[in-house]
């Protein structure tokens, strides 16, 4: 069983629409309970870092999250969901997030000349190619939609990264934990091959 952890996140529609194309069946949850019986677990989310880390602090989320990470359970973050591993985001100083991960979010520098937030379709190179990335050739394009980055502090951990004003660690992988920054759910053929690389883990 897939659950997707539901605090309000926002993308949830589209990635349980992806995983039904996939024909794969997800719990939408926040019952920690069923969050800790599933075989995998997606955490999702579109938005600002603060606000996030309220709801799930507020659903009383953050420690089943932990546990499934420490738990050998394959955990996948998207987006938003990503940054929400880390330590801390320039969004919303004075919040601390998860820290499954190490590192911190950062803001896409300003240069005048891209347009922040990025909105659209990115190429991604293999530093430490991951298990997401089985069988997706390198240079490959995903969707992105973010105005802040990962700057991961382990970089044997960052398996693809992107160029746009800057390096962007845009996916991750440690033991059982798993995120991408960009969205495998609106990323057509490539960003199905993902989700069915998670699913084999």
């Amino acid at each position: 069983m897939l659950a997707i952890i539901d605090y309000d996140a926002g993308n949830i529609k589209s990635v349980v629409n992806a995983f039904k194309f996939l024909e794969t069946d997800a719990l939408v949850t926040r019952d920690p309970k069923e969050i800790m019986k599933a075989d995998r677990v997606i955490l999702p989310g579109v938005g600002a870092f603060g606000d996030a880390m309220r709801k799930l602090e507020e659903y009383k989320l953050t420690e089943v999250i932990r546990d499934v990470a420490g738990s050998g359970t394959p955990f996948m973050g998207i987006c938003l969901g990503l940054q929400l591993l880390f330590d801390s985001s320039d969004e919303s100083e004075g919040v601390l997030g998860l820290g499954i991960l190490r590192g911190k979010i950062k803001r896409i520098p300003d240069n005048g000349v891209l347009k922040v937030p990025q909105i659209g379709w990115n190429s991604l190179t293999y530093p430490n190619k991951g298990r997401l990335f089985k069988g997706i050739d390198e240079d490959s394009y995903v969707y992105f939609v973010h105005s802040y980055y990962l700057d991961a502090d382990d970089k044997s951990i960052v398996t693809a990264t992107t160029e746009y004003g800057t390096t962007i660690d845009a996916s991750v992988e440690k033991g059982n934990v798993f995120a991408c920054q960009f969205h495998p759910e609106k990323s057509a053929e490539v960003g199905m091959e993902i989700l069915k690389n998670f699913l084999s883990i």
